[in-house]
C-alpha cells in the first residue's frame, strides 16, 4: 500500500468515526455538522435558546428572525403577479398558487385537490368521520373548529352584530359587511379618487379598478371580464356546473363557499345577526335588514304605477300582479291559477 493510499484510508476512517460521533442520541439520526446536531437535539429537549423582546422564545435564530417580522411588519417576499407582500416565503408560495391554480395536495379517496396541506387534513375528516371539536355544553361534535365556534353561539347567545340606532343610511348590506372595519387601525393606503383607505397595496389596486373600469380577468368561454381573479373563478363554475363546496353534515354541494356557510347555519342553528330593538336573531344579514324596516317603517320599494311603497322587493312583486292581472301560481289538481302563493295554499285546502 502506498503512502497516498494509507492517507486516504486514514482519512476515510477519520470521516467514518466523525460520522459516528455526529449521531442524535435520542432518535439515532445521523447529522453531518456539529452546529446541526445541537439544533436537532433541541427538538427533543424542548429547550429554547433564542428569546424575543416580547418574551417568546425559539429553538434557533432562523425561527426568531422569522417571528421578529411580526413586530417590524417587514414583508420582504413580494408576489410578482399582484405585488402583495408577505413576511414569510412559505406564505408567498401558498399565495402564488391562487394565480397558477396549482393544488398539490390531493385526497386519495375522492381526488379532490387543495392548495394547502392543512386544507387536505381538514377535508379528510369528512371521509373518516373524525369530529375532533366537541362542544362542552351539549357534547355535539364538529369536523372543523369554525363549526364549533358557530355552534357555541347557540349556547352563549353571542350577538356579533347589532344596530344601536336605525339610521336609514345604515340599512345597506355593505354597511353590515364593513360594520367592524371602523374599529381597525388606520389604513395607510388611500384612494386618490374617493379617499377610501385600505390595509394593503393590493386591495387599493383592486379598488382603483372600480374607478378606471379595468377588468383584466377574462372568461375564455363567454368573454365576460372581471376585476379580480376570485370573481372570475366563481363565474367559471357557472359554465362547468362544478359544486366544489361540500357540506360535511348532509353531503349537499354548493358552487360558492358563501352559499355553504349560509347552509351550515341550518345545521348549527346559528343566527349571528341580531336586532338591537327586539333581539330577534337571523341567519342572514339581508333578513336583518328587512326586519329592521318593520321598526323604522321604511318602505324603499315603490310601485311605478300607483306610487304605493313596500318594505321588500318580494312584496312589491306581489303587488305588481294586481296591476298586470298575472296569476302565476297554478293548482296541480284543477288547473285554477292564483296571483299569490298564499292564495294557492288556501285554495288547496278545498281539495283536502
Amino acid at each position: 500500500m502506498t503512502s497516498t493510499d494509507e492517507c486516504k484510508s486514514v482519512k476515510l476512517e477519520y470521516e467514518y468515526e466523525e460520522f459516528r460521533e455526529l449521531q442524535c442520541n435520542h432518535c439515532g439520526k445521523a447529522i453531518y455538522k456539529n452546529s446541526d446536531i445541537k439544533t436537532h437535539q433541541i427538538k427533543h429537549t424542548g429547550e429554547k435558546l433564542c428569546p424575543c423582546k416580547c418574551e417568546k422564545t425559539f429553538i434557533d435564530k432562523t425561527n426568531l428572525t422569522s417571528h421578529a417580522r411580526t413586530h417590524t411588519l417587514e414583508k420582504s417576499f413580494q408576489c410578482s403577479e399582484c405585488d402583495v407582500t408577505f413576511t414569510h416565503n412559505s406564505k408567498l408560495i401558498i399565495h402564488t398558487r391562487t394565480h397558477t391554480g396549482e393544488k398539490p395536495y390531493q385526497c386519495n379517496q375522492c381526488n379532490k385537490a387543495f392548495v394547502q396541506k392543512g386544507h387536505l387534513k381538514r377535508h379528510l375528516r369528512t371521509h373518516n368521520g373524525d369530529k375532533t371539536y366537541q362542544c362542552s355544553q351539549c357534547d355535539k361534535a364538529f369536523f372543523h373548529k369554525e363549526g364549533l365556534i358557530r355552534h357555541l353561539r347557540t349556547h352563549t347567545r353571542d350577538k356579533p352584530l347589532q344596530y344601536s340606532n336605525f339610521d336609514r343610511a345604515a340599512l345597506k348590506s355593505c354597511d353590515i359587511k364593513n360594520h367592524t372595519k371602523a374599529s381597525r387601525p388606520d389604513n395607510p393606503f388611500q384612494c386618490s379618487e374617493c379617499h377610501k383607505t385600505f390595509s394593503d397595496k393590493y386591495n387599493l389596486k383592486v379598488h382603483l379598478r372600480s374607478h378606471t373600469g379595468e377588468k383584466p380577468y377574462q372568461c375564455v368561454q363567454c368573454d365576460k371580464t372581471f376585476r379580480t381573479n376570485s370573481n372570475l373563478t366563481k363565474h367559471v363554475i357557472r359554465h362547468t356546473g362544478e359544486k366544489p363546496y361540500l357540506c360535511s353534515h348532509c353531503g349537499k354541494t354548493f358552487k360558492e363557499n358563501g352559499e355553504l356557510k349560509l347552509h351550515l347555519r341550518m345545521h348549527s342553528g346559528e343566527k349571528p345577526f341580531v336586532c338591537n330593538q327586539c333581539h330577534k336573531a337571523f341567519s342572514r344579514s339581508s333578513n336583518l335588514i328587512t326586519h329592521i324596516r318593520t321598526h323604522t317603517g321604511e318602505k324603499s320599494y315603490q310601485c311605478s304605477l300607483c306610487n304605493k311603497a313596500f318594505a321588500t322587493s318580494t312584496t312589491l312583486k306581489g303587488h305588481m300582479i294586481t296591476h298586470t292581472g298575472e296569476k302565476p301560481f297554478e293548482c296541480g289538481q284543477c288547473d285554477k291559477t292564483f296571483p299569490t302563493s298564499s292564495n294557492l295554499l288556501r285554495h288547496k285546502k278545498a281539495h283536502l
